[in-house]
């Protein structure tokens, strides 16, 4: 009977993700690109993990560090040009080849430094992304709204993950010091592995921005708005009246900000100030208002309404919908149906100050 080891499963589900997103021609995309490569080194660490710990060939060992280092730093690379307003070339983050660079002339002249540049690799970039995280969702301004609350989950996610990788790097120099490493291998073949797939599926969740149920906000109460909230609060308002811009399906909050010519930053802190909650929760709300409009009005199909309105994701629709409305769209139109006055079905939504 063929062995195929674990990691390789892991490889050809990562693979296969891979594919699918290429096949969406996520690759003309700027701000995606970098999740492609770092999607491609998860499954190149996993088969090198599969070859090293499924076959036992020992020869490859020295290209895991490297890979590791580079799968550390292009992970910050796409969490931070999705931060950014204004997508750069991935040239512009060369620097950050240097710690891979470093492994290998450490491989090369002096190789007891290679576990702890390692571990120092991943406590740091770790520690980075969640600095990156500490502005919520709204940081990743070039993350479609639909699904900028599981962007923003999947860099927390990968951030603790590399945290967390650096402290299993910790205990496998515990392990050799106190029993030989005789756990070394169960902890690097079993972690690394797991680790890898959340991480892939992560990324792929990141630069595709699918969507994930929005709960209540336990965060502390935003300041009071000032004069200058309120009239970035009104001109957003406007411009989402008078355009429709919640309709695209693309829509982000550095399209919102160039459009009114602010810093995505400012525009996410008016929202944040007026109306208590993140830009992609304001959008939102504008699109459940349409689609109640909508289906009250018209007989089109729920999911031809969905699209319309600026959705993508079904389930996110319809949780969007009842976290609104207190309903399910069905419901909600069928209700509609039995009511002489439609209109006070539908839900009441914020408005500026």
């Amino acid at each position: 009977m063929i062995f195929v080891p674990l990691p390789f499963v892991v490889a050809l589900l990562l693979v296969i993700l891979l594919v699918r997103m290429v096949r969406q021609n996520d690759w003309a995309e700027q701000e995606k690109r970098p999740f492609l490569l770092l999607i491609g080194a998860y499954a190149l660490q996993s088969i090198i993990i599969g070859v090293r710990w499924g076959y036992e060939v020992i020869d490859i060992l020295p290209v895991q560090p490297v890979v590791a280092c580079m799968i550390a730093a292009l992970a910050w690379i796409s969490f931070r040009n999705l931060a950014a307003e204004h997508q750069t070339s991935l040239l512009s983050f060369w620097p950050h080849i240097l710690p891979s660079v470093l492994i290998v002339a450490l491989l090369i002249f002096w190789r007891g430094l290679v576990g702890p540049v390692v571990t120092a690799t991943f406590l740091a970039y770790g520690a980075a992304l969640l600095w990156l995280a500490r502005n919520g969702p709204d940081a990743l301004v070039s993350s479609r709204l639909d699904g900028a609350l599981l962007s923003y989950r999947s860099l927390v996610i990968t951030g603790l993950a590399l945290i967390a990788s650096s402290a299993a790097d910790i205990a496998i120099s515990l392990d050799l010091e106190q029993s030989g490493g005789m756990h070394a291998g169960a902890i690097v073949a079993v972690g690394n592995v797991i680790t890898l797939l959340i991480l892939g599926t992560a990324a792929s969740i990141a630069s595709g921005s699918q969507s994930l149920a929005t709960q209540p906000s336990e965060a502390t109460t935003p300041p009071p708005p000032s004069q200058e909230d309120d009239a970035i609060a009104h001109g957003l308002e406007s411009l989402m009246q008078s355009r429709q811009l919640y309709r695209d399906p693309d829509l982000n909050l550095g399209r919102i900000a160039r459009k009114m010519s602010l810093p995505a930053r400012r525009v996410s802190m008016a929202v944040n100030r007026v109306h208590g909650a993140s830009v992609s929760q304001y959008v939102n709300d504008f699109r459940i208002r349409a689609a109640c409009e909508a289906l009250v009005t018209t007989d089109e199909p729920i999911t031809r309404l969905m699209f319309d309105c600026g959705f993508i994701s079904k389930s996110n629709f319809n949780r969007e919908f009842l976290r609104v409305a207190g309903t399910n769209p069905t419901e909600f139109r069928r209700r509609s149906r039995h009511k002489p006055e439609a209109g006070d079905m539908r839900p009441t939504l914020f408005v500026s100050r």
